[in-house]
């Protein structure tokens, strides 16, 4: 049972169509999980938080990712399929036909119900062209979560010019997503310019000093801006979740 089927079912028993004591039986027959002996998938995860639940792709066979988006997609829940390559969407796309893959984001999509995008805006800011596989994987699961979005690309410090050029459009968003790689600054000139949350993501990109993106994320933890949270690493998707959260508060 999905969100608006739970809100079905308590907009019948506010009518009387249906006795409470029938829903309590309802809501009991149903199985929290679904157990398919290598992964218990949470059936109840869009009911409780908002969001169905989301398959992370690395590390798990084909053929378990392609159960899972199975079983999901049979009970009508939207999928998304983060770090999957592309033996893994072709594994997938054999099984439900609708899928669709981004290369760039290795993200699989498999829509299977409507959704209504949000009043509010997503703005996702990327320092360079280098950053892109991680703007793409936050655009893929922020439309997924129901949010318009939008993407500023490669704007970052070294021709700070280009950023100043597209303020106005990022003034227009609830809540930012900065991503950028190297010293990882981009986060706390926007963070100094306008007046909405940001979440930052540090990325790998840059040279041996980076450190795998360990350079940025210390830069982005230590900004002297005011109103920049971080995640880890290359978590486009963590950036996405959050933002959409505080995209859609009422």
């Amino acid at each position: 049972m999905n969100k608006s089927e739970l809100e079905q079912l308590l907009k019948q028993v506010k009518d009387n169509e249906v006795a409470i004591e029938d829903a309590v039986k309802d809501l009991e027959k149903l199985p929290t999980f679904g157990d398919m002996d290598f992964a218990m998938i949470d059936n109840h995860r869009e009911t409780r938080v908002g969001y169905s639940e989301v398959i992370y792709g690395q590390g798990k066979t084909n053929d378990q990712v392609t159960q899972i988006a199975a079983y999901m997609t049979g009970n009508q829940q939207n999928v998304l399929i983060t770090r999957a390559d592309q033996a893994m969407f072709d594994a997938v796309k054999s099984q439900i036909s609708h899928a669709e893959y981004n290369t760039l984001g290795r993200t699989i999509v498999i829509m299977n119900k409507a959704i209504e995008l949000s009043e509010h805006k997503i703005v996702i800011v990327a320092a360079g062209t280098s950053d892109l596989s991680v703007v793409e994987e936050a655009y893929d699961t922020a439309r997924m979560m129901g949010n318009r979005v939008e993407k500023i690309v490669d704007v970052g410090v070294a021709g700070i010019h280009r950023l100043f050029n597209r303020l106005d459009q990022i003034r227009q968003a609830r809540v930012v997503i900065v991503v950028a790689g190297m010293e990882g600054a981009l986060a706390s000139v926007v963070g100094g310019l306008i007046d909405k949350p940001i979440i930052a993501v540090p990325t790998s990109v840059g040279y041996g000093a980076n450190l795998g993106g360990l350079a940025a994320l210390l830069s982005m933890l230590n900004s002297c801006a005011s109103g920049v949270s971080v995640v880890n690493i290359d978590n486009g998707f963590g950036a996405a979740y959050n933002a959409s959260m505080i995209n859609q508060l009422k």
